[in-house]
Formats: C-alpha cells, structure tokens, sequence
C-alpha cells in the first residue's frame, strides 16, 4: 500500500514539479524529491534532497541548477558538514487516550524508542501528547536521553483532541528549517476543533505531516489523510506489531537526506526560481527539481518601517491593563468633577440667577463659583464662550439636553463629550498595541455613543409624555369640574403625576408664579418635550381663554382624541414591527460580521482597509448600508 503511495505521488511530481513548494513529499522507492529549500546571506541556497533507500550517490558529481543555470555545488549526507547546515526537526505527536491501553501503547512506546535510535544526531526530536488535554511533553532538542525518559513517563487518560494536539505540535516544530510532524493515533478527534484549522495551520507553515494509523481503515482514515493531503505527506496504516518498523522507515528517510549548497548566480533575478538537483548514482542519475524561494527578502531601509513601528508599540499585557485602569480612574475622577462643578453651580446662585434661569430667552446672570483642583470653572466659561459664538448649536444642544431632562449645560455637556472622546480613542489605541485605526474608531465611537445615548433618553422621555398626557388631561378636567381654578388643576397634577409630567408642569407653575403667562410656560412644555398632541392643548387652552367655554369638556374630549391616537399609533407599531427586525437584521448584519473577522481574523478582511480598491468598497458598502437603511425606515414608518 504505501508503494503505491509513494509511486503516485512520485508520478504527480514528474508532471507537475512547479506545483510543488520547497516542504516537497518524501522520496518514493525509485525518485528523488526535495525536502527544503533554504536562501542564506549572500546568495547562498541550502537544498534538502530525499533519495530512495538503496541509492549510492556519487557525492563529488552531485550538480545543482538555479533557473537553468549550472553552480558550484558542494553535497554532504545532511547532518555531517560543519558549515551550512539546515536546521531539522521533527515532532513525535502520540495518542495516550485510555483506547491505546495494552499492547498498543507498549508497542508505541517501542516504536519512538526506536525512532530515536535511527533519527541522524543534528534532527531536533520534540514529543506532544494528547488525550482529554494536549501537553508539550518535550520542546525540540537533539538530547535523546532526555527524550527517552518522557517516553518512559506517558501515561493515559480519557479523550482524544487529536486536531488540538497537531496544532500545537506544528506551533513547537517552530518556524525555521525543514519542519514535520509524525502523528501516531488509533481514535477519531473528540472535542469541537475544527478539521479545516488543523489543514490550514499545515499549508500556511509549511509543514509536513505524516501520520501513522493504527488499527483504523476506511472511513476512518479520512480526517488523518485530509492532514496528511495538506501536509504533503503521507498516511502509514498499521498495527501494533507493525508501529516499530513505521516509525523506523520515517526515521530512516531522514537519514538518507542529502544536502547540497552553493550561490544563486547574479545572472538569476528575482526571489524565487526553478531549482533542479541531479545526483549521479550507479544505476542512473536521480533528478529533483522544484519552484522554490531562491534569495532572502530586501533587507530593509534605515527608515522604520509601518510594521516596525506598529512592533515598538507593542506593550505587555500588565502595563496595557495597568494604562487602561488608570485612563478609567481619570475619566472617573474627570466625571466627579464636572458633575460637583455643575451641581456647585446650582446650589449656589442667586435670586437673580434662578430667576433668570426661568425668564423666557433669559440669559443667566453668572454666579462666581469655587474653583476645584481642575480649575474647572474656568474651562466651563472658556467652552459656553465658543458656544454663544455658534448660536445654533448652542440652542440644538440645549434643546437635546431639555428633551432628554438632563439638567447638564451645554458648556459642561460638550465638555463631557470632548472627554469620553479622548478617552475611546486611547483606550482604541492601547487595545490596538498602537493601531491609529482602532484609535480612530475609538474616537468615532465616543463622538457617537453620547449623542446616540441623550437621544435615545430624549425619545424615551418624549415617549413616556406622550403615554401619560390622556390621563394627565382627565385629572386636570376632574379637578377643574370639582370646581379648581387651572392654576390648581396643575398643581394636583404635579402632586399626583408621574415623571417627566410634573416635573415639566412644576416647571409651569414656577414660571407663571414669576410671572410668565400660564399660556406662555404651557408652551415652553411642548417645545422642550417636542409633542405635536401637547401643541394641541395649548391652543385650545388659549382659544377657550380667549373665547371663553367649558375647558373641563374641552380637556375631555381632546383626551378622548389622544387615546384613540394612542391606540392608532401601538397598533401601527405592532403591525411594522416584523419589517423593523428585518431592516436591523439586515442592516447589522454585515457589520457584526465585519467586526467579528476584524477580531477573529484580521488579514482576512486587511485589504479592505489597507488598499485602495478596498477603501473604494468600504464606502460603497456604507452608501448601500445606508440607502438601505433609508428606505427599509420609509417602508415600515407611518405617520399618525
């Protein structure tokens, strides 16, 4: 079986070698094959080639082309030179879940024992063991003392996470030289790790994977031949009396390795190129050839580089926390005072003051407060000064903070503002380890979150009005029909209602008492609170006050017509509410699943915001995000 293996793989090979990288198949019985390729300082280039067992090579006549280019070439059995020598190492992964018990984890204990008798002195052997857990038994070293001890010391346990335990065996064979795994396993993986994470790890390290199957056939051969596939190796069916001569046919591949040096000529350019070796034998000369990286990469300029730069932000975990508990204990300390600045400011003005606080277009007549440790007092006037320079956004920020009943100012509220902005941004940046753009999106979320938040508070409370003002109007047209003056009307309402209801008519009666018409002050309501049905009492309020009539009727009626809107309106609601989960599915979804492969997988998702074409996308995909957006909001909106 394995012959025929080895022939097909050979025979693929033949036809196509440029499909193949450096991290090629082991040799068959009768070709030759590449293990490695491995570019040095200078031009130098290192090449691991694998012969067939049996081949005498005629070391001196060994010939090495680059591109088609003959160069000086120097071959040595792999392992014996001084100089140029290519780093191998190989890592044992061993099955000790309970279903190795008996005369198969004896036999495998014999087989690594024998592994490690025929494994060439300069192979760093490293061993991983997995059942209910995956351990790194041993890093990669040449000491096979220290190896056969904790061969010696396996013991076994329940589980198999097969696919934990080659992922972390390809993590250990590290990142330099001529890497594989040797798999030993009898059971199907048991924990939830994908297949494809393991095959992905193989083919993006380029490392080699063979695996040795004992007692299984068929179906369940797949997933170790899958890893074998991407491994560019191969899957050894065997028993337990077979295992020792398993592990000593892969020890002994490694023993037949040659290796040839010598310098890429200056004639060739580029980095990568087809390498062919030709090895004289007694028999026939054995050819291998493969596409493989020829030269080391530009070193690079004085100038750091992006990448290094992003590297020198890097910061250990201890102090990116120990930064981000002390942002959160300044911003703490930031907020303390902004809200005893603000709330100092109230409890301390005057007559005049609180009188023109209530005036209508009043401006406040400022008290002189404390200045704190902050100072802040002083930054607060500096802000409402740029503020009164901006009328607009003055009065729109002013407006939003009434609606919402946040008894913040503008000044303090931008303030505020500015401050969580800051703050996001560096905390987007110590989460990044100095990403500008996780910075920026920092800064992006803390300009948006406050705003968002005060006007979800503005609807809320907007909401929470428009509920109660029914049953509002009919306590105040009981009490006018029990013989109350309006004036009293209001002021029951504010004694029995409910916020934001009697705090707004306290509000009312506080103006009228400072002698701001009662018409005047309800309107002041309805602008703050933003109330189309509230606009309608306060005209008819004013029509019977002109005219005269039954306002306790009126007020009835009018709340009779503002329940049945009521209705209208949760009925409207309810039935749009299918086409409002779609539209925030629909619209969320994209994101949700942007965000998840920015955390998840970031060079997957890279190119959409580190090329231009991708910058083009982005904000096509926003334009149609939010066309989209648009019209599904047209769709399920219904004025009533």
């Amino acid at each position: 079986m394995r012959r025929l293996l080895w022939g097909a793989a050979s025979t693929v090979l033949a036809l196509s070698p440029a499909l193949f990288t450096a991290e090629a198949l082991a040799a068959p019985d009768d070709k030759a094959t590449i293990s490695h390729v491995e570019p040095g300082a200078d031009d130098a280039l290192s090449v691991l080639v694998s012969v067939p067992e049996g081949a005498q090579v005629d070391l001196d006549k060994v010939t090495l082309t680059v591109d088609g280019t003959e160069v000086d070439t120097t071959a040595s059995v792999a392992g014996t030179a001084a100089e140029n020598q290519v780093r191998r190492t190989t890592i044992l992964a061993m099955d000790t879940s309970d279903s190795m018990k008996g005369a198969r984890f004896t036999a495998a204990r014999t087989a690594a024992d024998t592994f490690l008798d025929s494994v060439p002195d300069d192979v760093n052997v490293g061993i991983v063991t997995f059942d209910a857990s995956v351990r790194t038994a041993l890093a990669p070293t040449t000491d096979r003392d220290a190896a056969r001890a904790v061969i010696s010391k396996l013991a076994l346990a329940h589980g198999t996470r097969l696919y934990d335990g080659v992922l972390t065996a390809i993590k250990e064979s590290g990142d330099e030289g001529q890497r594989s795994v040797l798999v030993l396993s009898d059971g199907a993986n048991t924990n939830k790790t994908p297949l494809s994470a393991v095959t992905t790890a193989l083919s993006d390290n380029e490392v080699r994977l063979d695996a040795v199957a004992l007692d299984q056939q068929g179906a369940d051969l797949g997933p170790l031949e899958s890893m074998a596939t991407a491994g560019k190796g191969t899957v050894i069916p065997a028993d337990a009396t077979a295992l020792a001569e398993a592990f000593d046919a892969e020890a002994a591949s490694l023993a037949r390795q040659i290796l040839v040096t010598g310098t890429v000529p200056s004639s060739v350019e580029g980095t990568e190129a087809q390498v062919a070796v030709a090895l004289p034998t007694a028999s026939g000369s054995l050819v291998a050839s493969t596409y493989a990286e020829i030269r080391v990469a530009a070193a690079p300029s004085n100038e750091p580089t992006v990448a290094e730069a992003k590297e020198a932000l890097q910061l250990p975990r201890p102090v990116l926390f120990g930064g981000l508990a002390a942002i959160g204990l300044g911003l703490l300390v930031l907020l303390m005072a902004v809200f005893s600045a603000a709330g100092a400011d109230r409890t301390q003005r005057t007559v005049e003051q609180r009188i023109a606080a209530f005036g209508s277009g009043a401006t406040a007549v400022r008290g002189k407060v404390e200045s704190s440790s902050f100072n802040f007092a002083e930054v607060k006037d500096a802000t409402a000064t740029m503020l009164h320079r901006s009328k607009g956004l003055e009065a729109r920020i002013e407006q939003r903070l009434a609606a919402a009943g946040n008894a913040l100012k503008p000044a303090e509220w931008v303030l505020l503002h500015s401050l969580i902005a800051i703050m996001a941004g560096l905390t987007g940046l110590l989460l990044g380890n100095g990403s500008v753009l996780l910075m920026l999106l920092g800064v992006l979320l803390g300009l948006a979150i406050p705003w968002m938040w005060l006007g979800h508070k503005r609807k809320k409370r907007i909401a929470a009005f428009n509920s109660g003002l029914a049953d509002t109007l009919q306590l105040i047209s009981g009490s006018l029909t029990a013989g109350m003056s309006l004036a009293q009307a209001l002021d029951a309402v504010v004694n029995e209602g409910n916020e934001p209801i009697s705090g707004e008519f306290r509000r009312v009666l506080i103006e009228s008492r400072l002698g701001v018409p009662l018409e005047t002050a309800l309107e002041g309501i309805g602008q703050r609170i933003e109330s189309v049905d509230f606009d309608w009492v306060v005209m008819a309020i004013r029509i019977q006050r002109e005219v005269g009539g039954n306002l306790a009727e009126l007020l009835t009626t009018v709340a009779a017509t503002l329940r049945e809107r009521d209705y209208l309106r949760r009925q409207v609601k309810t039935l749009s509410a299918e086409g409002r989960l779609s539209a925030y599915i629909l619209i969320g979804l994209p994101i949700g699943m942007a965000a998840y492969l920015l955390v998840a997988r970031r060079e997957y998702i890279a190119p959409l915001y580190t090329t231009g074409l991708g910058f083009v996308m982005l904000a096509a995909a926003v334009l149609l995000l939010g066309l989209g957006w648009l019209m599904m909001s047209r769709i399920v909106k219904v004025e009533v």
